[in-house]
């Protein structure tokens, strides 16, 4: 079973209107997700798309019963939206804007506090229930219905992980890009905490990066916790050079803070089955599902 999306999936787009936002809306319309409407300030009253724009969220969420909102909008004016979706107690959010400025997802997170909102990213590819819902802007045509879970801080490596699994004979239930910025909402170890409760949830597979503790904290998680079911985690950025920013905003190498080889340790003294290459997370992942499987 899928987490954070399923076939009530409601989905408003705040940006609709600008290129980005009508291109990826189109995708994900024809990909067969429940776009029901977009938001922009001062367009209120039009169609596009063929669905109806509001000048707000709230109205948008009353008149459309939408419950999840994507986010399209340049990053000097990101947060707003991201808050305004808070403030209007939407229970989703997926924000794919890139290098938001921290002092703004500071705010972001203190909007997060008290509040029932789940927000992924900003700076993430987004969710995919494959067969069920895209909110995302990720390639599709790989991804199968399935079992095993996955978590990334990675756009292109999902994707490519996604076809990996695939081609071992399994499936996904969802693909999860928790984000590549310094600051962002659902973490890894709340992702996998969503995963352990889904008691279809086969198998869970990790794409990390340099940069940031997050890997860690969720080692510390599984090592207290010592989940059932297989986890296959891959790093990247082993070879990163210290000090440089590598992509991601997140994905800063610092000399003994956030290093490919100290997250790699940790998640294997969890019990984390390490794929030593990317090309190798999907027959890993199957592996582990056989032996557990004998």
């Amino acid at each position: 079973m899928a987490i954070l999306l399923n076939e009530d999936t409601r989905v408003l787009c705040q940006g609709m209107t600008g290129w980005a936002g009508s291109h990826h809306t189109a995708v994900m319309i024809e990909y067969g997700t429940r776009v029901v409407a977009g938001v922009t300030p001062g367009k209120g009253g039009r169609f596009h798309l063929g669905l109806p724009v509001f000048d707000t969220v709230t109205d948008a969420m009353a008149a459309t019963k939408a419950n999840a909102s994507m986010i399209f909008v340049p990053p000097d004016n990101a947060a707003k939206a991201m808050i305004e979706a808070i403030e209007a107690e939407m229970p989703l959010i997926v924000a794919i804007t890139e290098r938001v400025p921290v002092l703004d997802m500071l705010r972001v997170r203190d909007a997060l506090k008290g509040s029932s909102t789940i927000l992924v990213g900003p700076n993430s590819q987004g969710i995919l229930a494959p067969g069920i819902c895209k909110m995302g802007v990720m390639a599709t045509g790989s991804e199968r219905r399935g079992g095993i879970g996955v978590i990334s801080r990675s756009a292109s490596l999902t994707s490519e992980i996604t076809q990996q699994i695939t081609l071992a004979g399994l499936g996904q239930s969802t693909t999860v890009g928790v984000g590549g910025d310094a600051v962002h909402g659902l973490g890894m170890r709340q992702c996998f905490e969503m995963f352990l409760k889904d008691p279809q949830t086969e198998g869970i597979v990790l794409i990390g990066e340099i940069g940031g503790s997050e890997e860690e904290d969720l080692a510390d998680f599984i090592r207290e916790t010592r989940p059932s079911i297989p986890v296959v985690a891959l790093i990247v950025g082993i070879h990163a050079p210290r000090e440089r920013r590598m992509g991601h905003a997140g994905a800063l190498n610092l000399k003994g803070r956030g290093e490919a080889d100290a997250k790699i340790k940790a998640l294997a003294a969890a019990g984390v089955v390490i794929a030593s290459s990317p090309h190798l997370v999907g027959e890993t992942i199957r592996d582990c599902l056989a032996r557990k499987a004998a």
